[in-house]
């Protein structure tokens, strides 16, 4: 197997599910023990790295060039999504001839569920057993960044610039770069490796919020119920159906923003559920906040002062303005794609990356696919050719900024 095929077998074996509302940073130890094994890693291949109390590992890779050259950066995330286990991992790398492929417990990926399977036939892909998601997202885009590293440190013919890398937990729940210091980092500008299909170029991404609902109900037996329970449940109900039915993650896509409910539970006495607000544009997203107020005070009017109470926190912001101002970022991306026989295409991203947080803070960011495919699930998949493409596109990538 490639380089880059067993350092994603190793990686994805480390259980780094991140937690929403945990109360400590990084989210959940597990996080710890991956980002501390990539820091040894990186320091053994004689590098100037460090992990900061955060748990942020950076390292600098130094340029080659007798002359000044601008500080690039690769960053990718070591958490997984909580929306599926990743505890346990089981991955095996199979030669796909077309065709179902039975994953284990009672699971296939299936082309007739998932189309560009069929774009693969006569490849290798690390597919999971089944019980789990496979942690490519983004554990695949720290394998390519790791082995693009040793490729060009082991090839000082190779020209680069100065190469800043970054390993970061909690992107997941939304708080990847929420510590991160920008201005210590020393980048001048750079990419996270944290996209699907291979050759997507992303700068373009969501505005985002998070709505959690606290619904306060009265509690009363109910033979003796007439006209004096306000059952939580459904008060929380009315919320819901309120919310337009075309404008959920399962009828959207390209630029349309959506709503959706992510976690909800609850009694008679209290419900509470979170909702992430989705959409391109900013105008479009403080228009769904503002439709979740309406309805919170119409079920107020109805139910009682303080019955339903919204608490609404931004998460990220759309990065789609720094492509005018930096398009080398785009330029290059593509070139490198197309020298290493990618087609490369642009597409707005249904979420959000490090990057975007990055960039409004200053350090313009774009997000590079990893080649993996179906993540935050069981039916999670990567080729290994997309796998080795990439690190050939970061090689070529970062000496394309070499003044």
């Amino acid at each position: 197997m490639s380089e880059v095929t067993d350092l994603l077998l190793q990686y994805v074996g480390y259980e780094t599910t991140s937690q929403e509302d945990s109360q400590s940073y990084p989210s959940t130890p597990g996080q710890l023990v991956l980002l501390r094994l990539l820091l040894a890693q990186l320091q053994e291949l004689g590098l100037e790295a460090d992990m900061d109390q955060y748990g942020y590992v950076t390292a600098t890779v130094p340029t080659n060039r007798a002359t000044p050259q601008p500080a690039v950066c690769l960053i990718a995330h070591v958490d997984t999504s909580p929306a599926v286990s990743g505890k346990d991992v089981k991955p095996r790398v199979v030669a796909y001839r077309g065709g179902d492929v039975p994953l284990g417990n009672g699971y296939v990926l299936s082309p007739a569920d998932y189309p560009h399977l069929n774009d693969y036939i006569g490849q290798h892909l690390v597919v999971t057993d089944g019980s789990t998601l496979l942690g490519a997202d983004d554990k695949a885009g720290v394998a390519e960044i790791m082995a693009a590293v040793r490729y060009l440190l082991a090839h000082p013919e190779v020209p680069r610039p100065t190469l800043k890398i970054a390993f970061t937990p909690d992107e997941e729940v939304g708080m990847g770069v929420a510590h991160f210091d920008v201005a210590k980092f020393g980048a001048d500008f750079g990419y996270t490796v944290d996209g699907g299909k291979l050759g997507e170029i992303n700068y373009e991404c969501f505005n985002a919020a998070q709505v959690k609902v606290i619904v306060t109900g009265k509690s009363i037996h109910p033979g003796d119920a007439y006209g004096k329970m306000v059952n939580a449940i459904d008060v929380f109900c009315e919320f819901h159906a309120a919310l337009p039915e075309g404008e959920r993650p399962a009828t959207t896509y390209g630029y349309k923003g959506f709503y959706m409910a992510d976690v909800m539970e609850g009694s008679v006495d209290e419900a509470t559920a979170k909702y992430i607000l989705r959409d391109h544009d900013k105008g479009l997203l403080e228009a769904k906040k503002d439709y979740v107020r309406q309805i919170a005070d119409r079920l107020n009017a109805k139910y009682g002062a303080g019955t339903v109470v919204l608490e609404i926190r931004d998460q990220y912001a759309n990065m789609s303005f720094a492509a005018a101002e930096h398009p080398a970022l785009v330029d290059n991306a593509r070139r490198a794609f197309t020298a290493a026989g990618v087609e490369p295409f642009v597409q707005p991203i249904r979420g959000g990356t490090d990057g975007a947080s990055l960039t409004y803070r200053g350090l313009p960011c774009f997000n590079l696919s990893t080649g993996g495919h179906n993540f935050h699930g069981r039916f999670e998949y990567i080729p290994v050719e997309s796998m080795e493409k990439m690190v050939q596109v970061l090689v070529g990538l970062v000496g394309l900024f070499v003044r």
